[in-house]
This record gives structure tokens, sequence and C-alpha cells, in this order.
């Protein structure tokens, strides 16, 4: 099956990946921000989109940077999800795309993260149960068990990397909880989880996209072990509930288990890894929080807006639309950089300001909004001002021991690492905030 899909590798990616270099080659500024110089720091590339306009026409997609225009095309039913965000190919490459398809994953239907109504309310229904917040209210007392056992088992002195000790173990635990699965197999997630994100992302290489479908592949055959055994004894689980409800075959029960960890981890560990990084690179905004502990889930609303876990989404016209004075054909598709919506001067004053006080900060559209608006959401916040709060407080001293690193992903934008010295230990956990 190499060449089959190294073939649908070349139709969704590498043809894209092409056509990206040539117009980065030639200045288009939409192509420089999906390059890894812009992946460091889009904003340059943002602002002078935004300048050019609130819907941009570039020789690739339409882009948007603005707050209305992206919240107006997420709450659009005229406007959908495609298959997958890829740069149109010519239609003989595409048919090889659709000719192999891959393992369940979250970047190919029928997760629901690639579905339009009315089937998308198919798909997300058996799982929005999970995230009520009765459900989440339940799930508080594990996340603090999980928080206070993973601060525990931190260090007391040296270099520490918070991605891995903390920022990406608590809301693994908590997906694990969810899914009932055994915290023994954490290990292997974190691994799978790490090669199949760049499947959303535009472009990637042949030897990223190679592992990402040998990771979905292992994720499928253990996910086709779990759920014949959840069948035998299901438990309170989501996952449980969704094999029991009946709704979803077996395909479609892994494309959306698989939405649940990748969305579910990569959405939490992003956000705390940048609250980290962000705070020990505003003292001033960490001594306010000392002073105003009330302020822990505004600030976690300001971490959102200012460097959101998902830095941009894909839209497509399903019929003919006007939008801003625009024709847009159906078919045309729209990239809504949620990056630059967060950063919108019409709507937050000095935008490029990290101000954990900030009035209107959970505005912000680092959920999504409409019919695909994260039902993760209020669980990551809680998990999030939570853990960080009892990080921020067991570790007054923490700084920073090296500058973050990032991936090289723009989707999901995040810290690879966050290098720190904790200093002294404060053995106390706070109460719970948010």
């Amino acid at each position: 099956m190499t060449i089959q899909y190294w073939l649908r590798w070349l139709s969704l990616h590498g043809v894209p990946r092409a056509v990206l270099r040539y117009h980065s080659s030639r200045g288009d500024t939409f192509a420089r921000m999906l390059s890894p110089k812009g992946i460091v720091d889009p904003h340059p590339y943002i602002e002078r989109i935004r300048a050019q306009g609130k819907l941009v026409k570039t020789p690739l997609p339409w882009v948007t940077c603005d707050y209305a225009v992206a919240k107006a095309i997420l709450r659009d039913n005229r406007f959908g999800v495609r298959s997958s965000a890829r740069i149109e190919i010519p239609k003989v490459l595409q048919r090889f795309a659709n000719r192999v398809p891959p393992p369940a994953n979250p970047a190919d239907p029928p997760a629901m993260l690639r579905m339009n109504p009315p089937e998308h309310a198919t798909m997300r229904r058996p799982v929005v149960s999970a995230f009520t917040p009765r459900a989440i209210k339940k799930l508080r007392d594990r996340v603090e068990s999980v928080t206070e056992e993973l601060l525990a088992a931190l260090p007391s002195s040296g270099t520490v990397d918070l991605v891995e000790t903390f920022a990406s173990r608590v809301p693994i635990a908590i997906i694990f909880e969810m899914l009932g699965m055994p915290r023994e197999d954490e290990a292997k997630f974190l691994a799978w989880g790490e090669d199949m994100t760049p499947m959303l992302d535009v472009g990637v290489s042949w030897s990223t996209y190679d592992r990402a479908i040998k990771a979905a592949t292992e994720l499928n055959d253990y996910l086709d072990v779990h759920i014949e055994r959840l069948r035998r004894d299901p438990g309170e689980d989501v996952l449980s509930t969704m094999i029991t409800g009946g709704e979803l075959d077996q395909y479609a029960l892994k494309a959306n288990t698989s939405i649940i960890i990748g969305a579910g981890f990569e959405t939490t560990a992003n956000l705390i890894a940048h609250a980290v990084s962000l705070l020990l690179g505003h003292p001033d905004q960490w001594d306010r929080l000392r002073a105003e502990p009330e302020l822990w889930p505004n600030a976690v609303e300001e971490v959102l807006r200012y460097e959101p876990p998902v830095f941009i989404t894909a839209r497509s016209a399903l019929t003919d639309v006007e939008l801003e004075g625009v024709p847009l054909p159906q078919g045309s598709m729209v990239m809504l950089s949620l990056g630059g919506a967060n950063r919108d001067p019409a709507v937050f004053t000095d935008p490029q300001r990290f101000d954990i006080a900030r009035p209107n900060a959970g505005e912000h559209l680092a959920f999504s909004n409409g019919v695909h608006a994260c039902f993760g959401a209020n669980l990551a916040r809680m998990e999030s001002t939570h853990a960080l709060r009892a990080l921020f407080e067991r570790f007054p001293d923490m700084r920073a021991a090296a500058p973050p690193r990032l991936r090289q992903q723009l989707t999901f934008r995040g810290n690879a690492k966050v290098p720190v010295e904790l200093g002294r230990s404060v053995r106390s956990t706070p109460s719970p905030a948010g």
C-alpha cells in the first residue's frame, strides 16, 4: 500500500507543498505565513494581509484575518468544512487521494471535524454528552488529583521540560479517564498524537505523512481491540456510551475517538504550554496573578486569545455566496486566521499586548464558533485554569531555562518544549479555579 499512500500524499500535500514554495519564492504573503519562518512568527504576515482588506484573494485561497468576517463565516451554514484543507489540485490527483482510504483519523470523514450538517450532528450527538457542565463538574476531582500527582513527581532541581512532564500529561490522563483506557498506555498515545497531528496541516513532507499514517494504523489496531473490550463490558465512559448508542459504525467510532484524543489533548496541552511560556516571559502579569488570583480564569482566556492552540482553519462555500461585497463562487475556499482574528484591533484594544485583565479576552475565536465550535472548550478551560494555578503556586520562583521551542505546525500551533528551572516547592495546592 506504500505506493498508494505516496500518491495520496502527493495529491493532498506534495503538490500543495510545491505550490506553496513557488508562491512563497515569488513573495506571496499567505504562502510565506505557511513557511517555516512564518510558523515561528506569523503575525507580521497576518498584519500585511489585514492591511490589504477584510477578505483577500491570494494566488491560493481567499484569506481573512478579520474578526467579524471570520466569525460570520464560522456561523454561516452556506460555508462548510472540506474533506481536507487542500489547495486546488488536478482532478486526476484528487481521484488518487480518494482511492486509498486512510486509517480512521481526525483529518478525514467520518470524523466530525471534516463533516457538515446534517451528518455532522449525527457524529457529534453521541460525544457532546461527555462535555456537559454536569459531566465536567464530575471530572474536576480527577483533574485535581492528576495535577497534584504530576506536581509531586517533578524533580526538585535541574532543568525540566514542562511539555513532557506536565502540559501533555494533565489532558491525556483526563482523556483516558473519559475513554475507559488504561493509564499505562498513555506513552503510546502521546507518541501517536505527536506523529498524527501534522495531518491537519497543509503541505507536510512525505516522511511526516508516512509517520502519521503509520501512527494512525497503530492507533486503529489498538482501538479495534479496546472497542471490542468495551462492547463486551461497557463502562460509564464516553466511548462506552458511543458504542452502546449504536449510531456509529466501527470506522466512525475510531475516527471520532481519535478526534477526542487529538483535539482534547492537543488543545489543552498547547494552552498550558503557551500559558507557562507567556507568563514567564511577562513577569509583570505573573506578579499581578500572585496579587489577584481571581484573575486566573481570565488569564486563561487571554492566553487563548493571544496564542490560540488552533491557529488557522478553512471553510468552503457550499453555494454561490456574496461576502463583504465580494462574490465567492461555490467551492471557493477561505482560510480563516484565528490567530489574526484574535488580534483584530477593531475588537481588541492594543491587541499585540498580553494582558491577563483584558475585559473582553473571552470574545476570542480560539475554540472556533458555530456548529464546529469545540465541544471540549469548557473542559479545556477547567483543566488549564486549575493546572496552571497549581503549578505556579507550587513553584513561585519558576523561571525559563531556555526559550520555548515551537513545533513546525501552524494548524495546531504549540510548543514542543518549554524548559524551566522550577526553584523551591511550596507544598500546598490552591483551591480550584474557574
